[in-house]
C-alpha cells in the first residue's frame, strides 16, 4: 500500500490471490485487465477508469512457495462505494492466470477516509492538549493561583510540635481543630483562620494546652477515621464541641457552604459522648435490623411499615443483585413490574415528575435524606439500595439494604 496515493483514493479493494503454479506480477495484472474487459460495460472498463484516474495503480504482491504462488492485490478507487464494490466483485470471476488455475478473493473494501478521520481526531487531541498546557491561563486560574499562594503564606507553625495552623489561633477565643495541613488550607481558603491541625493520629501536647485556655471545636472527616480521632481527643484534651464533614467527604474537599453548615451543626462534647457510647451504637444497630415489622418502635411519628413477603424479598434481592456496578435503578409498580430503568442521578427528578403509581425503587447506590424526601412526596412504599444513611424509624418509607435481603 506504500505506493498508493491516499489523496486520490477513497477506497482500497484488498484481495488475496492463490495460483496453482508460478506467476509474476505482470501475469496477474494482465489477467485482471484481460478477463474483465467488456464485462462491466463501457462506464466501468478498468483501462478507461485507470486512464481517467478513477482507478489508481494496481499493486500486486506475490511470492512463490512449493511451486504455488500466493499474495495480495490492492486496487485504489475514487469511484463511489457501489461502483467500487462492483469492480471488486469482478475480480473474483478470474479463474486462470496464464496456464494456471487461480482463485481471487476480495477480503475487504477499506474506506480510506475513516483512517484519515482517525488521524485527524488523534492529532486534534494532541493539539488541544498542547493548547491547554501551554496557553496563557484565564483570569480565574490566575486568581485561584494567587489565592492559593496567599493561603500557603498564611499557614504558620504552632507550638513545640510545629503544627500547621492559621494566623488567628493565638488571638481567637475559639479554635477549630482539624486533622491535617490540607484541611487547614481549605478553611483558610474560605476565610476561617482560627484553625489548627493535629497533623497525625497521636494528639500533640499543644492541643491539650489549647483546650485549657480556649474553646475547642473538633472538625473531622465524615468517615470512621474521624470518629476515632474524636474519641482520642476526648480522652486527652478538653474538647467543647464536635462536628463532622458530610458522610464520605473530607474536610479538605468540602465547599464553603458545607463548611459553614457543619460548623453551625456542631454539638456539645457531652452529646457526642452519648451518641458514640456502646449502648447508643447498639440501639442504632437494632433500629436498622428489623425491616419487616408492622410498626416502628420509635421515631418522629411512629410510622407504620408495610410487611414484606418472602416473594417480595426474593424479587427485590434479585433486582438489586442485577444492578450491582451499573449505577442504575428500577422504578416498580405494586405488582413489582418494572415501569422504567433510569440512572441513579435521575431518580429524584423521576419521582418528582411521577407523583403517584410508584410502589418501589431499587437502585445501585445509598439512600440519603434528599431521596427520602422525594420518595415521601411520591408515596413510595419501598426504597431498596446497597446501603442507607437514614434510620427507617425516621420515615414512613420502608428502607431495605443489601444486608437486609441476605
Amino acid at each position: 500500500m506504500g505506493k498508493i496515493s491516499p489523496v486520490v483514493a477513497k477506497y482500497i479493494i484488498n484481495s488475496s490471490i492463490e495460483v496453482d503454479g508460478v506467476v509474476d506480477r505482470p501475469d496477474v495484472i494482465g489477467a485482471i485487465f484481460g478477463q474483465t474487459e467488456g464485462l462491466l460495460g463501457a462506464d466501468l472498463e478498468l483501462r478507461e477508469l485507470q486512464r481517467s484516474g478513477r482507478i489508481g495503480r494496481i499493486e500486486v504482491n506475490v511470492e512463490t512457495k512449493n511451486g504455488k504462488s500466493q499474495g495480495e492485490i490492492l486496487i485504489p478507487s475514487s469511484l463511489d462505494k457501489a461502483e467500487t464494490s462492483i469492480v471488486g466483485a469482478a475480480l473474483e470471476v478470474i479463474q486462470r492466470i496464464g496456464p494456471c488455475n487461480a482463485k481471487i478473493k476480495v477480503n475487504r473494501i477499506e474506506d480510506v477516509r475513516i483512517s484519515k478521520r482517525t488521524f485527524i481526531i488523534e492529532r486534534a487531541k494532541e493539539l488541544l492538549k498542547n493548547i491547554v498546557e501551554n496557553v496563557m491561563p484565564d483570569s480565574q486560574e490566575i486568581a485561584d493561583e494567587v489565592s492559593y499562594s496567599v493561603r500557603v503564606m498564611e499557614i504558620q507553625e504552632y507550638g513545640k510540635s510545629r503544627l500547621p495552623a492559621g494566623p488567628s489561633v493565638d488571638e481567637s477565643d475559639e479554635v477549630i481543630v482539624v486533622e491535617g495541613r490540607a484541611d487547614v488550607l481549605n478553611l483558610l481558603k474560605h476565610g476561617i483562620k482560627n484553625v489548627i491541625a493535629i497533623n497525625g493520629t497521636s494528639i500533640p501536647e499543644d492541643i491539650a494546652e489549647l483546650g485549657k485556655r480556649k474553646i475547642l471545636t473538633v472538625f473531622v472527616d465524615g468517615d470512621r477515621g474521624g470518629d476515632l480521632i474524636i474519641k482520642e481527643l476526648m480522652a486527652v484534651a478538653e474538647i467543647d464541641f464536635v462536628t463532622k464533614a458530610p458522610d464520605g467527604k473530607e474536610v479538605e474537599e468540602i465547599t464553603k457552604k458545607e463548611i459553614h453548615k457543619a460548623l453551625r451543626s456542631k454539638i456539645t462534647v457531652e452529646q457526642a459522648k452519648l451518641e458514640m457510647s456502646p449502648r447508643t451504637e447498639e440501639r442504632r444497630h437494632d433500629i436498622r435490623k428489623p425491616q419487616y415489622r408492622a410498626a416502628a418502635p420509635s421515631g418522629r411519628s411512629g410510622y407504620r411499615k408495610v410487611r414484606l413477603s418472602e416473594e417480595q424479598k426474593t424479587n427485590f434481592k434479585d433486582m438489586l443483585d442485577g444492578l450491582i456496578g451499573t449505577r442504575g435503578s428500577y422504578i416498580l409498580d405494586e405488582s413489582l413490574n418494572i415501569l422504567g430503568k433510569v440512572p441513579i442521578t435521575e431518580i429524584e427528578s423521576t419521582l418528582k415528575s411521577l407523583t403517584s403509581g410508584i410502589y418501589a425503587v431499587v437502585f445501585d447506590g445509598i439512600i440519603d435524606k434528599n431521596l427520602i424526601s422525594a420518595a415521601e412526596r411520591s408515596s413510595v412504599k419501598f426504597l431498596v439500595a446497597m446501603d442507607s444513611k437514614i434510620d427507617d424509624s425516621e420515615t414512613r418509607v420502608n428502607i431495605l439494604t443489601s444486608a437486609d435481603l441476605e
